[in-house]
């Protein structure tokens, strides 16, 4: 994936002592926006730059602004979905054992919390739209290779509401939170295989349905969602 190679390259790379103070400062920058935004969607770009420990200055150096910040945030996720969907269609195990991985990795990634909390909270650009379309395609065809070991009627869609059920847990300490995430998404993957019970009651939902949330201030798109 030619986002994991360049952040590859990019790590091997010795930098110079300012260089690696900015490199230091987006680290912190972005780990304090996905605190702070997950906790508040609302919170002002301030907030970001108190919880980083650095200047406002710094921040706005990087990020022009909220909205830059936050399509930032959902394309470092989309790009982790992608790189953690690849690996799966890559493992040669048997189809059930790819399945449970791939679904504990996604809990552990949290990149749904950022779908919970950011849905239309600000305005899309192409770049996610395009890169939310592959991390979908990767998903169908992670969903055709397994769903011999899935219950009828279980569809690719209602796995993407499985991860915001389980992001929803957050008790406790994070070490605590993410022993619990996994401790449901255990129960979930029981009621998930084949044979766990009778044909699903409803039907799935639609792409519609999710991707309407990601529409900023009551506008809509027909273009696929970003998370």
């Amino acid at each position: 994936m030619i986002w994991g190679m360049s952040q590859k390259i990019e790590a091997s790379v010795p930098l110079s002592g300012r260089r690696r103070q900015a490199a230091d400062n987006d680290g912190r920058i972005l780990e304090a926006a996905r605190e702070v935004f997950i906790a508040d969607p609302g919170a002002p770009i301030t907030a970001v730059a108190h919880r980083a420990g650095v200047g406002i200055s710094a921040l706005y150096s990087r990020y022009a602004s909220k909205d830059d910040l936050l399509r930032k945030l959902c394309g470092d996720a989309l790009a982790l979905v992608v790189s953690i969907v690849e690996s799966a269609l890559g493992d040669d195990r048997d189809e059930w054992t790819v399945f449970s991985d791939f679904m504990h990795k996604m809990v552990d990634a949290g990149t749904s919390s950022l779908t919970l909390a950011l849905a239309g909270k600000f305005e899309p650009s192409q770049e996610l739209f395009a890169l939310a379309g592959r991390a979908n395609e990767l998903m169908v065809a992670l969903f055709e290779r397994v769903k011999g070991v899935l219950r009828p009627g279980l569809d690719v869609n209602d796995v993407s509401l499985v991860f915001e059920q389980v992001a929803a847990i957050k008790l406790g300490a994070p070490k605590r939170g993410a022993q619990l995430r996994n401790r449901y998404l255990a129960i979930v993957l029981d009621g998930m295989r084949a044979g766990a019970g009778p044909t699903l009651p409803g039907t799935p939902p639609t792409w519609q349905e999710i991707s309407t949330r990601w529409a900023a201030n009551g506008s809509r798109t027909g273009t696929r969602h970003p998370g």
